[in-house]
């Protein structure tokens, strides 16, 4: 008679000594610093730049947070801190995966790795109260990713602008001044150092969850 065997596991053991199972994730599995230097770590384009160190998803994740806040301060309304909050960890599951995978590799990757992006997805958005995005919202935000997108692939990853659009099919055009800059200073597009990226997502993090504390009372 075959034994039973056991339940599947994909534990990852996060620096707070917190553990999280990939597979079965809850919202207790990891803190806050944890996710930050997970996204700091983890790199967009593959890890592959122009400069001198990879992207961390954790800088591209304040970038469009800061597009979607601009965006609606040309429209004459505010990005509530929950929405600009939602906005900075849209891809937190990223984070606590360790991967953030090339766009045209996600259709080889199959059912089973969607479904677990969308279990740590949901993970966090239990955590930090974030509500489901409404069709509105959710464009807002992809304009916001795209723009992001179009502008690392000139200034960070070295495409041509022609090849964004050609070759990447990435219709929205690239920015030539970058958002962080303003607020960080430093040099346009250039990609932070992984405990700087890290401690600029937290410091946001907990800001804009204390404002979404405070204004759920």
């Amino acid at each position: 008679m075959a034994r039973d065997q056991p339940p599947m596991r994909a534990w990852v053991r996060m620096p707070s000594e917190r553990r999280l199972d990939l597979l079965d994730p809850t919202p207790f599995d990891w803190e806050d610093s944890d996710l930050a230097l997970g996204l700091a770590r983890t790199y967009r384009w593959g890890g592959h730049t122009a400069w001198t160190l990879p992207l961390s998803v954790a800088q591209h994740s304040l970038t469009v947070m800061h597009l979607r806040a601009a965006a609606c301060k040309a429209a004459g309304t505010e990005l509530a801190p929950l929405a600009a909050l939602r906005e900075l960890l849209h891809d937190a599951e990223e984070g606590l995966l360790g991967f953030d995978c090339i766009s045209p590799l996600k259709p080889f990757l199959g059912d089973a790795f969607k479904a677990l992006t969308v279990r740590l997805e949901a993970a966090v958005f239990l955590r930090y109260g974030l509500p489901q995005w409404t069709p509105k919202e959710y464009a807002a935000h992809k304009l916001a990713d795209r723009q992001a997108a179009a502008s690392e692939a000139v200034h960070v990853a070295g495409w041509s602008a022609k090849e964004v659009l050609h070759t990447l099919k990435i219709t929205v055009p690239p920015l030539h001044e970058d958002p962080l800059q303003a607020v960080y200073g430093g040099t346009a597009w250039e990609p932070w150092p992984p405990a700087l990226a890290g401690e600029r997502f937290l410091t946001e993090l907990h800001r804009l969850t204390a404002l979404s504390d405070d204004g759920a009372r």
